[in-house]
């Protein structure tokens, strides 16, 4: 889909057509033992095969067909699978006529020969990170890495995560990268110095960046090796050749103000730069200054991840910025940071310009109602094909709920929603579970735990998405529902248990601590308040107030 026209018949979630069943494959291995050895046009023209011959060159051209169609969908892995379907009927075509036109492989006196084997696609990705998290050595690097060394090999992305390069591995393994460089176009080297002190670290990390200085990657992952200024300077080599990287992964990597002033200065284009993702971080204010700078000049950018990074205001309001310039961002995650209020406003304003948003990650910004209330409006008026939005930890009430439910209302295509950890009470429950009930959208999660609800706005949440077809999961653990009114949840959940979430951590005698209550009730009282609110909630629209 092209990313600047955001198509609004797009269904989240749809039937996946790929893999086919164990079942199907062998159905039609049986299919093509037929069509080798039975009469038809072709095997009239070119001759038939017996049944045992048939039956394993079958077999064979099933494998061929599956690995290539395979092969085919891990580069579309958003498609529903049906040009896989397409690709894996061509081949079993193709390759039928192929044995058909060789004919049978007999000896004189009618013994069978071995079938020569259906040649299937080349290898592309060499993975060694399967299996446990270890060091390697000089021996067992020069064993495993042999494939890379074998003429003509087709990889074109190699991940190295999980396994600990010494010096001795890292010299073993420079000159395969060197012949490779080449041809390749995804390099993961995540995880690949754990446990080595900082001097060899460092060592092993220069090894690389000059055994893969000049290679035109697409995808880069540095991430979980504690990098620091020092680690991003030691990549230095193989970051200033990258003048096209479309993805770029730089999580838990100790990324501190001057580790992004230093990513900033050594790529020298980010142009074509899709994928862009910090996480779990020490960037701070000026770190983010320098992000920003990255992100200011990626206008191709799709997917933005800066969270868990300690940026403050300051921070926030310059990436805030720069992100108004990114008009093809599909997903935004600045979760985990201490934005505020101000940079909450800001970032509202940039949200106005992203039409393609499908996924918004904006929880424990410290956000309040009035940031809460511009990032709704916004949403509301942009990002039709909205699937995801958490806005967690917000310390958002009621005042906040009117706008969200608003927006959550104008979304079709919403399947996530989570406001966990907020103070939407009764009244903000009950506006989010009307919006809920009333829109068209596909809601599979809702998570509105630790929200000071009681029965009254919890059976207004229960209500809206437990006939919900496609609904996974209610969460409203941690509220104060009464012990009457979670007999009348669980209740409501008979039919699909799964549905509604744990309620461990419910309190039905928790305090609210509003100082605008006249009337803190329990027992009775309380729940005869609560029926006579939940009575009048039938006619209650999104846009009223309470």
């Amino acid at each position: 889909m092209d990313a600047t026209t955001p198509n609004s018949e797009r269904r989240p979630f749809s039937i996946k057509l790929w893999p086919p069943s164990q079942n199907t494959r062998l159905m039609l291995v049986e299919r093509i033992t037929n069509n080798l050895s039975s009469q038809s046009l072709f095997t009239q023209k070119y001759g038939s095969l017996n049944k045992e011959e048939a039956g394993e060159n079958a077999k064979e051209i099933e494998d061929a067909a599956f690995a290539s169609a395979s092969e085919h969908y891990e580069k579309e892995p958003d498609g529903d699978g049906s040009s896989a379907v397409q690709l894996y009927a061509k081949e079993c075509s193709r390759l039928i006529l192929e044995v058909l036109k060789r004919g049978p492989r007999t000896k004189e006196n009618g013994e069978l020969l071995k079938a020569e084997k259906i040649p299937g696609p080349h290898e592309t990705f060499f993975d060694i990170s399967k299996g446990p998290r270890t060091f390697i050595e000089a021996e067992e690097a020069q064993e495993l890495l042999s494939p890379l060394k074998e003429p003509g090999n087709s990889y074109t992305k190699i991940c190295f995560s999980n396994r600990s390069f010494g010096l001795d591995a890292a010299r073993i393994a420079e000159p395969i990268l060197h012949s490779l460089k080449g041809q390749l176009q995804e390099v993961d080297l995540s995880d690949f110095i754990a446990g080595r002190s900082e001097e060899e670290a460092l060592n092993v990390m220069n090894i690389f960046s000059a055994a893969l200085e000049g290679s035109l990657l697409r995808s880069l992952d540095l991430s979980d090796n504690a990098l620091g200024e020092k680690g991003v300077r030691a990549f230095g080599k193989l970051l200033k050749s990258q003048s096209s990287l479309e993805e770029l992964y730089l999580l838990n990597d100790g990324i501190s103000e001057e580790a992004a002033r230093a990513v900033c200065e050594l790529i020298p284009s980010t142009e074509k730069l899709r994928v862009l993702q910090f996480h779990n971080n020490m960037t701070g204010d000026e770190g983010a200054v320098a992000i920003s700078e990255i992100v200011k000049h990626s206008p191709l950018l799709e997917d933005f991840r800066c969270s868990s990074t300690r940026v403050g205001s300051t921070g926030a309001i310059a990436l805030s910025e720069a992100l108004g310039k990114c008009a093809h961002l599909k997903k935004l995650d600045l979760r985990d940071n201490m934005f505020g209020v101000e940079a909450g406003l800001v970032l509202s304003k940039a949200l106005l310009n992203h039409a393609n948003l499908n996924e918004v990650y904006l929880s424990y910004l410290n956000l309040e109602d009035e940031a809460t209330i511009a990032i709704a409006n916004a949403l509301k008026d942009s990002a039709p094909s909205l699937e995801v939005l958490e806005m967690a930890g917000n310390d958002i009430t009621a005042d906040g709920a009117l706008s969200l439910a608003e927006c959550i209302a104008a979304k079709k295509f919403l399947t996530k929603l989570n406001l966990a950890e907020n103070e939407l009470k009764d009244g903000g429950a009950i506006r989010i579970g009307k919006a809920v009930e009333e829109s068209q959208g596909q809601l599979m999660e809702v998570d509105m735990s630790n929200n000071l609800i009681r029965w009254a706005g919890a059976r207004v949440l229960a209500q809206a998405v437990v006939e919900k077809p496609e609904f996974k999961l209610l969460n409203l653990d941690g509220n104060f529902i009464s012990e009457e009114g979670i007999d009348e949840l669980k209740g409501m959940f008979k039919a699909s248990p799964d549905l509604l979430g744990s309620l461990d951590d419910n309190d039905p005698d928790g305090e609210e601590n509003d100082e605008d209550d006249d009337e803190k009730n329990s027992g009775d009282e309380d729940e005869g308040d609560e029926d006579e609110l939940g009575s009048k909630l039938k006619n209650l629209d999104v846009n009223s107030e309470e």
